[in-house]
C-alpha cells in the first residue's frame, strides 16, 4: 500500500473515473465513461485512439479549458474539480504548458518567433524580467530554432513554427506540457525531428509531456502508449531498449490490458476479432492467468407440451 501511495503522489497527472458528459438538443453524450489514467512526474507519454474516443476532451480537461462531469483529476498539484477561476488562470499561466495542432492557434502572426516568447512572458509574469531573455535564448538553442528567432511565423517552415510553439508553451517552465496532434500537419520526416525535440525538452528539462495523437509513429517516440477506446482507458503499450545476440539495440515493445478498480478490461480489437469474441466469453482460472475462450451460446428452452385438453371442458360444455 505504501508503494502505491508513493507511486500516486509521484504523479504529474492523475485522473480517476472521470466522466464527462456533453448534452445537445436533448440528446447526452458520454465522451468520457471513467477514466483513469496516471503519468509520473518526469514521463513522456502518448495518449492515442480512434476518432470520438473521448481524448481530446481529456486533453481539454487538463489543460484547464473545460471541467469534468464527474470523477477526480489532478495535474502538477491542482484539483482540477475543485479549482475556481483564479486558481484556473494562474494554472494555466504557470502550471501547463500547451501547444496545438494548429501552428495559427500556437503564435501570433505579427511577432517573430522570440516575440512571441516574450509575449508569453509577458502576459504571464510568471518568470523574473532579468531572466527572460536569457530564458528565451535557452528556449531557442534547445529546439534548433535560434537562427529564425527574428523572423515571423509565415517566414517559417512547419517544423520551425512547432518548435517555436513548443518554446512559447515552456516559456513560463511548467511542470506538465501537452500536445494536441502536434505533428499532425507535418510530414514525416518533420515530425520525426519535432518529436526528438520534445524528448530533448522532456530530458533536459524534466518536463512530464503527454502527447495526444493518431499517429502511429508517435508512439515509437515514447516509452508509454495508452490507447483510449470508447471514453476509458483500454490497453497500455510499454517499450524498452535491449541489445540482440549480435549486439544491436532493439526496442521491445509489451501491450498490456488496462484493469479499472471495478475488476473490468476491455479486450484489444484485433484480439476479438481473431477469436470471433461476441455477447459472452468462457472465462478459466489458470495457476498464473485467465484464460479467454468464445462462450458457447445458452440454447433456447424446449417448448414445454401443452396439457391434453379436459373431456368435461371441451366444446365449452358446462
Amino acid at each position: 500500500m505504501a508503494n502505491q501511495e508513493g507511486i500516486m503522489s509521484e504523479a504529474d497527472i492523475r485522473c480517476e473515473g472521470l466522466v464527462r458528459i456533453f448534452t445537445a438538443k436533448g440528446i447526452e453524450v458520454q465522451a468520457l465513461q471513467g477514466l483513469d489514467l496516471r503519468v509520473r512526474s518526469g514521463e513522456m507519454v502518448a495518449l492515442v485512439g480512434a476518432s470520438g474516443s473521448g481524448k481530446s476532451t481529456l486533453l481539454g480537461i487538463l489543460a484547464g479549458l473545460d471541467a469534468p462531469t464527474a470523477g477526480s483529476a489532478r495535474v502538477a498539484g491542482h484539483d482540477l474539480v475543485t479549482m475556481k477561476s483564479a486558481e484556473r488562470l494562474r494554472y494555466r499561466r504557470s502550471s501547463v504548458g500547451f501547444v496545438w495542432q494548429q501552428s495559427g492557434r500556437n503564435l501570433l502572426p505579427y511577432l517573430s518567433a522570440r516575440e512571441n516568447i516574450a509575449m508569453a512572458h509577458g502576459v504571464a509574469g510568471v518568470v523574473p524580467r532579468a531572466a527572460r531573455a536569457a530564458r528565451a535564448q535557452e528556449l531557442l538553442e534547445l529546439l534548433d530554432v535560434a537562427d529564425v528567432a527574428e523572423q515571423r511565423p509565415a517566414r517559417l517552415s512547419g517544423g520551425q513554427k512547432q518548435r517555436v510553439a513548443i518554446a512559447v508553451a515552456l516559456a513560463n517552465a511548467p511542470r506538465v506540457l501537452l500536445a494536441d496532434e502536434p505533428t499532425g500537419e507535418l510530414d514525416e520526416r518533420t515530425s520525426a525531428d519535432v518529436l526528438a525535440a520534445m524528448q530533448v525538452v522532456n530530458t533536459e528539462h524534466d518536463v512530464t509531456t503527454l502527447i495526444v495523437t493518431h499517429d502511429a509513429t508517435v508512439s515509437e517516440h515514447v516509452d508509454r502508449t495508452v490507447r483510449i477506446r470508447d471514453g476509458r482507458t483500454s490497453t497500455e503499450t510499454l517499450r524498452s531498449t535491449s541489445t540482440d545476440e549480435d549486439g544491436r539495440a532493439v526496442r521491445v515493445a509489451q501491450e498490456f490490458a488496462v484493469l479499472d478498480r471495478a475488476g473490468r478490461m476491455q479486450l484489444p480489437g484485433e484480439f476479438v476479432h481473431a477469436l470471433d469474441l461476441r455477447d459472452r466469453v468462457r472465462l478459466t482460472l489458470e495457476p498464473d492467468h485467465v484464460r479467454v475462450a468464445p462462450g458457447a451460446p445458452i440454447a433456447d428452452p424446449a417448448p414445454q407440451a401443452r396439457p391434453a385438453p379436459d373431456p368435461a371442458t371441451e366444446g365449452g360444455a358446462a
